[in-house]
């Protein structure tokens, strides 16, 4: 199945991009609509991964967090399609923006689960970071590019 990285172009895309990140991001733990959110999304770079069909299959996004920093956030794919590469086609999409924008430091706080998979792109743990809904640990990931 083709998969096409890109930034959300329409209304309907980024509605459909905000509820995928709450589904999965969120209302795992009761947490309500708007949750998926905060208050840099206009400032920041948003990926989408679509099929052919135009169904969303993954989000993530990029902000800057300084000069020559920045950081990869609300990472999520659809569970029907995880393990078929669709999440590395995200990062590398986020890294390309990161670089073309002179951040050479890409960092990230994921969650325990998926600290193999960044690892296996590239990035070291560099501290235990922060506990989520209090039952969801995070650690605080870097790449130097």
């Amino acid at each position: 199945m083709p998969i096409h990285i890109r930034q959300p172009e329409t209304d309907s895309e980024f509605e459909r991009y905000y509820e995928m990140r709450w589904r999965i991001l969120r209302a795992p733990w009761k947490q309500p609509r708007g949750s998926e959110k905060d208050d840099i999304e206009e400032f920041s770079h948003h990926i989408i991964a679509c099929t052919a069909e135009n169904d969303i299959v993954g989000v993530g996004r990029l902000q800057f967090n300084s000069s020559d920093e920045a950081q990869i956030r609300y990472m999520a794919i659809e569970p029907v399609h995880e393990g078929r590469g669709i999440g590395r086609l995200i990062v590398a999409a986020l890294e390309t923006i990161a670089l073309e924008n002179e951040r050479r430091i890409i960092v990230l706080d994921a969650r325990e689960p998926a600290v193999g998979f960044y690892q296996r792109l590239g990035y070291e743990v560099t501290e235990k970071s922060y506990l989520l809904f209090e039952c969801i640990q995070h650690y605080r990931l870097e790449k130097i590019k």
